[in-house]
């Protein structure tokens, strides 16, 4: 197993979170090469997106189908200034690839809100710490496991 996925297997299990990674060699890294690879809704995979603020970095876990606003983040962690961080500051933030950014596991707890719209599912599913590996969990447990605060992200709403 990859250093990466074992540091998300451990963080989960400190969470109170059992998980077992699944690899799918043709990748999935977008929501859609995710679901395609596992066969599930695209809203059932979970988006692990990386935003910086005026208070530093910040982690959204929103439904593979929704499109974030931003504004809607800032209001629900009480923040300004949000805009996706490039690559470099994702991977230094969060300690992952993008692609492979798992829930957590990261070098620092950040601030994370998770999209209310994955609830809808029994299962969703995580990157687990690589571009072709994935988790899947109940959704409110994820949630818990994370310490993300539900919210309301998506735009249109």
């Amino acid at each position: 197993m990859h250093p990466s996925n074992e540091r998300v297997v451990r963080a989960a299990a400190e969470a109170g979170l059992r998980i077992v990674v699944e690899s799918f060699p043709e990748g999935t890294r977008t929501a859609e090469e995710a679901a395609k690879a596992i066969g599930c809704p695209v809203g059932a995979i979970v988006k692990s997106l990386v935003l910086d603020s005026d208070r530093g970095p910040v982690v959204v876990l929103t439904s593979g189908e929704n499109r974030l606003d931003f504004g809607k983040v800032a209001t629900a962690l009480g923040v300004e200034g949000v805009g996706r961080a490039d690559a470099e500051r994702a991977r230094e933030a969060t300690g992952y690839p993008i692609g492979g950014t798992a829930p957590f596991g990261h070098p620092e707890r950040l601030p994370m809100l998770f999209d209310r719209d994955l609830l809808a599912y029994q299962t969703v599913w995580a990157a687990a710490g690589t571009p072709k590996t994935v988790f899947a969990a109940n959704p409110e447990e994820l949630a818990k496991a994370a310490g993300a605060k539900v919210a309301e992200v998506a735009q249109g709403r």
